[in-house]
């Protein structure tokens, strides 16, 4: 029986991408750095993440003492593991229920071009561009109990000084309030450009049928900025998990470790106690999470695709 050419491997070869267009010597040209920079930063050091987390090691030397799953067991038992944890959800959710509504508010009021928009998207813009580290520092006076704003107004109203950051009631709070402050101007611009990309003709048409504000926002504008509120849940989520300079020179994750997230929590419990198979354990979990967050997001936005 003769072999049927129409269906061999020189026929499946010719229907793969033809890259005769120049693309093939840019791949060959740009592919290595990029994988091997990937290599260098992100997969050696998961791996070795991976391999310190079955160590009890302090960092000093090689990893001997082989302890299998303890750490992750420790980390599992760990009351203070569940607060960072319920920390770092409470961030999301702040996120997505009050920053980003904030956010899409204020886009929606100002995405024309007009020179006072510019300066008020300038204005609220200038607290994302401020580095995390200086934020802190700036609202760790703002709350001080004894100098700062809080204090002054505290006195001004009669009342006696409140310690906020000190106070494991309201010290969360607070986080939450700088975490606003410092990441909404950053979703505002998201959504202020994908407004200025929908077409004005589909604004005057649903005004010309009577549409009112309300009616064209609703049926609109957020219809069609839709990718841009999935990408902006995305950085939320992210913004989450990765939540770290801003806590430090706040809180530290204290009063009484209530305001620790996770990547807080593997830095006071894993580096600065040196115990880097504790902390390293705590790494993989939380890259299991964020590649979780990534695989979900992935789905639904080739669902959205597909429709």
């Amino acid at each position: 029986m003769e072999h049927d050419a129409s269906v061999g491997p020189a026929t499946r070869f010719a229907t793969w991408p033809r890259l005769s267009d120049g693309r093939l010597p840019a791949i060959l040209l740009m592919l290595p750095p990029a994988l091997l920079l990937f290599t260098l930063f992100v997969i050696l050091p998961l791996m070795d993440a991976g391999y310190y987390s079955f160590f009890k090691w302090n960092g000093y030397g090689s990893p001997s003492e082989f302890v299998g799953l303890q750490n992750y067991i420790q980390v599992l038992h760990h009351p203070v593991f569940y607060r960072s944890l319920l920390n770092t959800v409470i961030v999301l959710a702040v996120s997505i229920c009050i920053q980003i509504p904030l956010a899409l508010g204020l886009a929606l009021l100002i995405y024309r071009k007009t020179p006072t928009n510019t300066a008020f998207r300038m204005i609220f813009f200038v607290p994302f561009i401020l580095a995390e580290i200086a934020s802190g520092l700036i609202w760790s006076f703002v709350f001080d109990g004894k100098v700062g704003l809080a204090a002054g107004l505290f006195r001004y109203l009669g009342l006696d000084p409140v310690f906020i950051l000190a106070d494991p009631h309201w010290a969360f709070l607070a986080i939450t309030i700088v975490v606003i402050w410092k990441y909404f101007g950053f979703h505002m611009m998201i959504y202020i450009a994908a407004l200025q990309g929908v077409p004005e003709e589909l604004v005057e048409a649903a005004k010309i049928e009577g549409a009112g504000r309300a009616a064209v926002v609703r049926y609109v504008l957020v219809p069609q900025i839709k990718p841009a509120l999935v990408v902006s849940g995305f950085f939320a989520v992210v913004g989450a998990l990765q939540l770290f300079d801003v806590v430090m020179p706040l809180t530290g994750g204290g009063p009484s470790n209530s305001t620790h997230t996770i990547v807080s929590y593997l830095y006071s419990f894993g580096l600065v106690r040196l115990r880097i198979g504790y902390g390293s354990a705590v790494g993989v979990l939380l890259f299991l999470a964020a590649v979780g967050v990534a695989v979900l997001y992935q789905t639904q936005l080739n669902k959205e695709v597909r429709r």
